[in-house]
C-alpha cells in the first residue's frame, strides 16, 4: 500500500489554481473566471467571506509581485517577511506562490507591459513602388509612386490597417525625418 500524500500537496493545487485564475482575470483579460466560479471549482468547502478573504491576500500578493516584477531573489526575501508577518502566509503557500511566480512571470510581465501601452504599435509594414498609369495631371503618368501599408494595433486585438501613397519628394522627405529620428535614438542610447 502506498503512502499517502503529505497535506501540502493536496492544499497546492487548489492554491495554484486560484494563482491562476487571478492571473487570467487580472493581467489576461479573462472576465468570465468570478470569485464565485474560483471558489466553486476550487474552494467549494470554504465559506464565501473566508474564501474572499484568500483570494484578495493572494491577489494582492500577486498584484505586489508582478508590479515591482520581482526577480526570484527578491520573490525570496519577500515571500519570507509574508511568512514571518501576523496574519501572512504560510510556507506551503509561499513555495506555491513561488514556483507560480517562476512559471508565469514572463507572460504577466508581457501582459503588463501590453496594457500600459497607451496607443498602438507598428506591427507589420509592407511596401511596394508603381508607376502612375492615370493622373488628373499628364506630367504625373508613368512617375514611381511607393505605396505604404502599415498594420498598427495593440496585441492581443484587431489590427487596423494605414495604406499611404508617396512620390519621391515625400518619400525623400519621410526618409530625412527617420534619419533624424534615428540620429536622436542614438545620440539617447549613447548618453545613457
Amino acid at each position: 500500500m502506498a503512502a499517502p500524500e503529505p497535506p501540502a500537496a493536496d492544499g497546492s493545487k487548489p492554491l495554484s489554481g486560484l494563482l491562476n485564475g487571478i492571473a487570467q482575470a487580472a493581467y489576461h483579460g479573462k472576465a468570465g473566471i468570478t470569485e464565485e466560479l474560483l471558489r466553486g471549482q476550487l474552494y467549494p468547502e470554504a465559506a464565501p467571506e473566508e474564501f474572499r478573504a484568500l483570494r484578495a491576500k493572494m491577489g494582492g500578493l500577486l498584484q505586489s509581485i508582478a508590479s515591482a516584477d520581482m526577480d526570484l531573489n527578491q520573490l525570496e526575501a519577500f515571500l519570507t517577511a509574508q511568512t514571518k508577518k501576523q496574519g501572512g502566509i504560510t510556507a506551503d503557500q509561499a513555495a506555491v506562490i513561488a514556483k507560480f511566480w517562476k512559471n508565469h512571470r514572463l507572460k504577466i510581465h508581457e501582459s503588463l507591459v501590453n496594457q500600459s501601452r497607451w496607443d498602438n504599435i507598428l506591427k507589420n509594414m509592407n511596401w511596394r513602388v508603381d508607376l502612375k498609369s492615370q493622373s488628373r495631371h499628364i506630367d504625373q503618368i508613368n512617375t514611381p509612386v511607393a505605396i505604404v501599408e502599415m498594420e498598427l494595433g495593440k496585441n492581443g486585438q484587431e489590427s487596423e490597417f494605414l495604406c499611404l501613397e508617396f512620390d519621391e519628394a515625400k518619400v525623400s522627405q519621410m526618409l530625412k525625418k527617420l534619419s533624424e529620428i534615428e540620429e536622436s535614438m542614438t545620440l539617447l542610447t549613447q548618453s545613457t
